[in-house]
């Protein structure tokens, strides 16, 4: 996906204020398995996906459990970081060879101060994304794993023909094998 129609997604700007934006944002390229972010630091980059797919987890017992997918178009951030300049709890690993866009948080603050198109494209940044966590929040608390597989199914059906069942299990909070179960079911 083309960096014009993922910041248009956002918040659409005047083209001079894209312009602006866009200058601060460079292409970069990770193969599969690369950890993007890293839980216990800062980071500073925000990162929005032209081509790939990527996961964030935690690790809990010496085990992962993933809670987030991002596909293209999607922006990888540690809002910890981004938010309150503070060590990450999440790791984000890419689960395909992946085309980034990136944005280094300094630049994007110095625009905010000097462009109000662009602060009001943050602010409506920063809004999605709450929504999107508020929305997993309630997904993960008032819907049965059955239920959780059944959404991926209906609104991102790519992600389960591109991600591994182990990496949807734990998204979904069940074992491989319950994950097996719900398929059998639903077929």
């Amino acid at each position: 996906m083309e960096i014009d129609t993922i910041l248009d997604e956002i918040f659409k700007l005047p083209e001079e204020s894209k312009t602006a934006l866009k200058l601060n944002i460079s292409q970069i390229k990770y193969p599969k398995g690369h950890i993007l972010l890293n839980a216990g630091k800062v980071e500073s980059n925000i990162y929005f996906i032209k081509k790939g797919i990527v996961r964030a987890y935690v690790n809990q017992n010496d085990n992962e459990i993933t809670f987030w997918f991002g596909k293209e178009g999607q922006t990888v951030i540690s809002m910890k970081s981004y938010t309150q300049d503070e060590k990450g709890y999440e790791d984000i690993e890419l689960l395909e060879d992946c085309e980034l866009y990136e944005l280094k948080k300094e630049n994007l603050q110095k625009l905010f101060e000097t462009d109000i198109h662009i602060a009001n494209w943050g602010r409506k940044f920063a809004e999605i994304e709450l929504v999107k966590t508020e929305e997993r929040l309630i997904s993960r608390q008032f819907k049965n794993a059955t239920d959780r597989y059944l959404e991926l199914l209906t609104y991102h059906p790519e992600l389960i023909r591109r991600i591994q069942l182990g990496h949807i299990a734990s998204y979904l909070g069940i074992t491989q094998v319950s994950l097996s179960r719900i398929r059998a079911e639903i077929k």
